[in-house]
């Protein structure tokens, strides 16, 4: 899958895909024209950029009628574009988690970040129930994908898989608060229902976090 900047940056956008999504961001939707007109590149090269962000789920588009002629297609941002634009979330949540700390150790941090987790469960399991672990995995990744990670799978041997985490929207928490880790492949179990291991960890210096999803079904 085409990569994706993970934070654009509005003050010097590093490249045109970043800056189409800016002007997005700043009117809502566009037209191929226009974009053309705000980027000054062709309409070739504003369609590829439209097309790589469209299979990324990052841009949406729908049809206008005209008063005569062809209905024109207008572009704008999903809601899983919100995610690539700076946002204090990260602070504001490592100041709670500070909070909790401070008066909780990290057993409260560790018990308020479960019960998030187990809130979550609730709605995302029923989503899910019925399906082959195929179908989960499916879900899974956009759930993760809708929350500001860069998640991918593929299917390995002997029926398993490989959930691939290439941007952690909560790393610099979790470089603090590593209950976070311990808890995600835990979050991956609890919704596929097979045991679930970590074999490669960003905060141990590798450019992704991966999941080995197993055929083992969990000990109930």
């Amino acid at each position: 899958m085409p990569k994706i900047t993970n934070k654009i940056n509005l003050s010097k956008p590093e490249s045109s895909k970043d800056s189409l999504l800016i002007h997005l961001k700043n009117n809502g939707e566009l037209t191929v024209p226009k974009l053309c007109q705000l980027l000054n590149i062709t309409p070739m090269a504003v369609r590829r950029h439209l097309n790589e962000l469209m299979v990324n789920g990052l841009i949406e588009s729908r049809q206008v009628k005209q008063a005569t002629g062809r209905p024109v297609y207008h572009y704008h941002l999903s809601n899983k574009a919100n995610t690539l634009f700076p946002s204090n979330f990260q602070n504001l949540a490592n100041e709670l988690l500070q909070i909790i700390h401070k008066q909780s150790g990290h057993k409260g941090v560790m018990d308020l970040l479960a019960q998030r987790d187990k809130d979550r469960l609730a709605i995302y399991k029923e989503k899910i129930n019925g399906k082959s672990l195929a179908e989960k995995i499916v879900e899974v990744v956009q759930i993760f994908a809708s929350d500001g990670y860069m998640t991918e799978y593929k299917e390995v041997e002997n029926g398993q898989y490989i959930i691939y985490q290439k941007n952690c929207a909560l790393h610099d928490i979790a470089k603090t608060y590593r209950q976070l880790c311990i808890l995600e492949p835990r979050f991956i179990e609890s919704l596929l229902g097979v045991k679930v291991i970590r074999t490669e960890y960003m905060l141990k210096n590798s450019p992704v976090c991966a999941y080995l999803v197993t055929t083992e079904a969990l000990k109930t």
